[in-house]
């Protein structure tokens, strides 16, 4: 398991970015259109805060190990 140390900002700075590919239904999907259109930001920005929001809130209960090897 990852851990997330570092604040948002730093870990996008340090970090080397991941491709990956997901699939939303209908309706979750044109919410997220609908929030990345309101915030001025893209779909991909939207998904990336939600799923760092996620993992910030779980970290007490899980702590995560994010694989660095330093």
């Amino acid at each position: 398991m990852a851990k997330r140390s570092a604040p948002i900002e730093e870990r996008h700075e340090t970090a080397r970015p991941v491709r990956v590919s997901v699939s939303f239904d209908a309706a979750d999907y044109a919410e997220i259109k609908d929030i990345a259109k309101y915030k001025r930001v893209s779909t991909a920005w939207v998904v990336r805060d939600a799923v760092s929001s996620y993992l910030d809130a779980k970290t007490p209960l899980l702590p995560r190990d994010r694989g660095r090897n330093k």
